[in-house]
């Protein structure tokens, strides 16, 4: 590692990757990617039935056009329209570059990419590599960095984005095995860690994902809407969604009290009615305030027998209770894909091996019989839709400090499935654009010292383990606003005192205080988007706030949660742009730019 980059790139995810490969492109070689784990994070370890990428439609004889899309991503509420109409103008670029790079992404034999509908999705834009698309987009997008020399800096958690006069001059970082500090100065950092996997207890992130966002927040950069996330059932032991096949089995859902009474307690509440809202939840998998007498109910009762105290399964070894009278007792729409899936048959496990044995083979590697076992499920946090804020460039409010992928708060209230992945190409791609026609003057190597760190007993596990419970217990997708408060107010005083509370026993876990302290600013900031959307939104989206029916159920949300640290307020969000779209007057303004080089 030197000590002065033009750009650092933090994260070695999809977006990361692609931020570098798209640089060097450019001409921008002076970089390099710093990584706390090359093999960490969310795009490599984490997928989901059919993980989805959204993107223009590229194949049958139904019409899309860039507007359209765009219209599409704006109005799932809270959206800006330059980051709509670029995620949707982008898209087609970025899906053919990972084509180029060998993801496979099933085409026929003429060059139709196929595509299906994925959630809030009104045309047939969504496509797949099975289960594990982004890691096999993580994979070829890594080959193209490698094949081109471009450094990756393993084993070094950065703790500090460092500035002078809201730009950046630099980072600070710490390697993971020794503690080591390490000074670096650069030009830019494309924080490309992805979402706040840190904040709460029952959570699908994998186990190696982290994030980072109270970097950007320690920095001075403003968050965007980072009440907005999505939240479904997931199991537990192994951090994965239970969305599409899974549900669409009909597997049994159970509950078990602390004596070991079980309960098939959405029979007990839903009756037969259960079986069709367990179906439903293979396609309606994030829970919604605008489902909760329908699907996202069997979210709401979930969480109550958790929050009483009781464990909660799936049982794929017997059908649920009612399908014993047949199959005929299924609602239309479920016994017709049953049907021509060809699963008309046995229990639930015997209808996934039919329909999908890469679901359960997915499990029995994780050392999870699906014949035998019940798999424990919560409602976890799967996606944060909100992050740090920026421009038409991804660029923060920081100069020189951009933002790509879940990191970035670019994706609103509702998203097409599968839109997130789009966003980690379309955000790192305009990032680089943008850096790559600056010419900033380089800085000098900036200082930074360590805070005083306490050395003894740790207890920084205690502390995250306490945090993070609460913020499942209160603000997770069924939110009390004076719950949230009382919670807000103990964060904001732990994070004015943190280096005074927090103990580690040896100078190697500095990274891992360090990351506890990117958990607290980041919970803070958090809380504070909650409260101040609860109080002026209110219910709406994936937050349900003290149970209260929704305020505006017609249209879509028009204003998102700015934050800045502890303080949070509404702004209006931009609307569509109409840019220019006249070809002479583009390619009079192309050959200008051309010459002017």
């Amino acid at each position: 590692m030197k000590n002065r980059y033009h750009t650092l790139i933090i994260g070695s995810g999809c977006a990361g990757y692609n931020a570098a490969d798209r640089l060097y492109g450019f001409g921008i070689k002076d970089i390099a990617i710093i990584t706390e784990g090359r093999l960490f994070g969310t795009s490599r370890n984490t997928g989901s039935d059919k993980q989805t990428y959204y993107k223009l439609s590229l194949s049958g004889s139904d019409g899309d056009s860039v507007r359209e899309l765009a219209q599409t991503l704006y109005s799932g509420g809270g959206v800006m329209g330059e980051h709509a109409l670029c995620e949707a103008a982008y898209s087609t670029r970025c899906f053919m570059n990972l084509v180029e790079l060998g993801v496979p992404f099933p085409a026929n034999e003429f060059g139709e990419y196929a595509g299906y509908k994925t959630d809030h999705d009104p045309r047939t834009r969504a496509t797949s590599c099975g289960p594990l698309t982004s890691k096999y987009m993580t994979e070829a997008l890594e080959r193209s960095v490698i094949s081109k020399g471009i450094e990756i800096i393993d084993l070094q958690r950065v703790i500090k984005i460092i500035t002078e006069d809201n730009k950046v001059t630099g980072i600070a970082c710490i390697n993971t095995l020794t503690g080591e500090l390490s000074v670096v100065a650069c030009q830019n950092v494309i924080l490309c860690t992805g979402g706040p996997a840190c904040i709460y207890k029952n959570t699908v992130y994998p186990e190696s994902q982290h994030g980072a966002t109270g970097l950007a927040i320690d920095a001075g950069a403003v968050l965007s809407n980072m009440e907005e996330w999505q939240y479904g059932i997931a199991s537990t032991k192994f951090r994965w969604n239970l969305s599409g096949s899974y549900q669409q089995v009909l597997p049994r859902y159970i509950s078990v009290d602390g004596k070991g009474n079980e309960r098939e307690f959405l029979y007990e509440e839903l009756g037969l009615d259960s079986l069709e809202l367990i179906f439903l939840k293979g396609y309606q998998w994030p829970f919604d305030t605008r489902k909760a007498e329908a699907s996202s109910k069997i979210d709401i009762l979930v969480a109550e027998q958790i929050k009483n105290g009781n464990r909660v399964y799936l049982d794929f070894s017997k059908d649920p209770k009612g399908l014993d009278r047949g199959f005929e007792v299924l609602s239309q729409e479920a016994y017709s894909y049953l049907e021509r899936s060809k699963a008309l048959l046995g229990t639930p496990i015997e209808r996934l091996e039919k329909m999908n044995m890469g679901a359960i083979e997915l499990y029995a590697h994780h050392g999870i019989d699906l014949y035998k076992e019940y798999l424990q499920i919560a409602v976890c946090a799967q996606h944060c839709n909100g992050g740090v804020a920026v421009d038409e460039h991804w660029q923060s409010t920081v100069k020189g400090l951009y933002a790509a992928g879940e990191a970035a708060g670019t994706f609103g209230v509702y998203r097409p499935g599968g839109s997130a992945l789009n966003s980690t190409q379309v955000g790192s791609l305009r990032a680089a654009e943008h850096i790559s026609k600056k010419n900033d003057e380089a800085p000098s190597v900036p200082r930074y010292t360590l805070p005083r760190i306490r050395y003894g007993t740790s207890n920084i596990e205690h502390i995250k383990a306490d945090l993070q419970g609460e913020m499942s217990r209160i603000a997770d997708f069924d939110r009390s606003t004076a719950g949230m408060r009382a919670l807000r107010d103990k964060v904001k005083r732990l994070s004015e005192g943190f280096f005074d509370e927090a103990v580690i026993d040896a100078p190697s876990r500095i990274s891992e205080l360090f990351k506890l302290y990117d958990t607290v600013l980041t919970q803070l900031s958090t809380l504070s988007a909650m409260l101040c959307s609860a109080e002026e939104v209110g219910t709406h989206g994936s937050a349900f706030c003290d149970r209260k029916p929704a305020r505006y159920t017609d249209t879509p949300r028009n204003t998102r949660t700015l934050t800045s640290k502890a303080h949070s307020e509404q702004s209006p969000i931009s609307p569509m742009p109409d840019p220019e779209l006249w070809f002479e007057t583009l390619l009079a303004r192309k050959r200008k730019r051309q010459n002017e080089r």
